[in-house]
This record gives structure tokens, C-alpha cells and sequence, in this order.
């Protein structure tokens, strides 16, 4: 007769798999992924977040949603330095996946196959509206991609675009409300053309 252990029972069961959760600035990403994280807690799973260390808008240490909704977290340099936390984990969070470097698809699939769930969140487009960082790659991989819409603040339509209103021409930009703006397809590529009269 086999007797299985609760431990053995739980590991049979672990199913790696990876979700994305994508969008424009301002469309809730920061916000799913930490109702995600904070249910696979509430569930009893070991979870580890992760966050880029350049990124300390809100908080040094937590990953923070402009609803100011917050989980703590461990800010790295690079994806790699995730493997080395994450040994005995269930869940693992990314946030703001669009500033890591590539090789966040090969750990994030390490991960997966390894029976983690990885739930990652991050800017598909940049303020050009063209693909940002490991993104596209992290949705072709996926199992599971969410895209999640901001509000057109001009027109009131579902926003999928993140428009800088400040003249920067650095893809990475930190920014709060004061550098962007959601926008619709339409109220973008209008902003754009407004952008470059301006600088004509």
C-alpha cells in the first residue's frame, strides 16, 4: 500500500504554467497582479515577487499600484538573480517585466517547467506604441495572456496606448500621471501628429 504525504500529494499537483498581464500605463496591471499574488497567499502557496531595482517610484521594496494597493517585494538588477530565490516557491511575480532584460523568457520558462506558476505584468508598447522589452516574447510563451484597458482621457473609449506628454525621447522614462496619458487608438496617433507640429 502507498502512503502519500500532504507534501507529495501538493507537489503532484503543482502546475507550472506562466500568465501575463499586459496594457497600456493605467489599466490595472500592477493591481491584478497583486490580487493574484495576494489569493496564492491567502491559498497557503509560497510566493516570491520581483520587481526591477531601477524602478522606485512608490516604494524601494514593494510593488505598489497607482491605487497604491502594495505587496512586498524584491527588487533585482537582473532576470537571472530571480533562479537564485526561487528554490521552494509556488508563485512567482513580476512586475513592470517591460524594463528586465531578455532573458527573462528563458527563466520564466525554466520556471514554468519546473511546476512554478509565474504571474508576470508589464507594458506591451512603449510611448512610440512599438513593442517594449521581453514583452512580446513573455506573450508568445504564455499560457494565459490578459490585456487589460486604461480609460482614454480624452475621449472616454478603452485606452491601449501610454502617450508621453513631456518632450524625452528615452524609452525608459519612469513616469506618473504628470509624463503620460492613456489613449485610444484614434486619440493617439492625433496626439502623435499634434507632437510633431509642435516640434516642426
Amino acid at each position: 500500500m502507498n502512503v502519500f504525504s500532504e507534501d507529495h500529494i501538493q507537489e503532484t499537483r503543482r502546475r507550472g504554467r506562466i500568465e501575463v498581464i499586459c496594457g497600456s500605463m493605467f489599466s490595472g496591471k500592477t493591481e491584478e497582479l497583486i490580487r493574484r499574488l495576494k489569493r496564492a497567499k491567502f491559498a497557503r502557496q509560497r510566493v516570491e515577487i520581483f520587481k526591477p531595482a531601477i524602478d522606485t517610484r512608490y516604494s524601494e521594496a514593494e510593488v505598489v499600484s497607482h491605487d497604491s494597493n502594495s505587496i512586498s517585494s524584491t527588487p533585482i538588477d537582473s532576470s537571472a538573480s530571480i533562479l537564485l530565490f526561487t528554490s521552494e516557491i509556488d508563485v512567482v511575480g513580476i512586475d513592470e517585466a517591460q524594463f528586465f532584460d531578455n532573458g527573462l523568457i528563458d527563466v520564466c520558462n525554466q520556471l514554468a517547467n519546473n511546476g512554478v506558476r509565474v504571474i508576470i505584468a508589464g507594458l506591451d508598447m512603449d510611448f512610440r506604441g512599438t513593442p517594449f522589452g521581453p514583452m512580446p516574447g513573455l506573450c508568445a510563451i504564455a499560457d494565459e495572456v490578459s490585456k487589460v484597458h486604461a480609460i482614454c482621457v480624452k475621449c472616454g473609449e478603452l485606452a491601449t496606448f501610454s502617450h508621453r506628454t513631456v518632450k524625452n525621447d528615452k524609452q525608459v522614462l519612469l513616469g506618473e500621471t504628470a509624463q503620460y496619458e492613456p489613449l485610444c487608438r484614434t486619440c493617439y496617433l492625433k496626439a502623435i501628429e499634434e507632437d510633431k507640429h509642435a516640434t516642426d
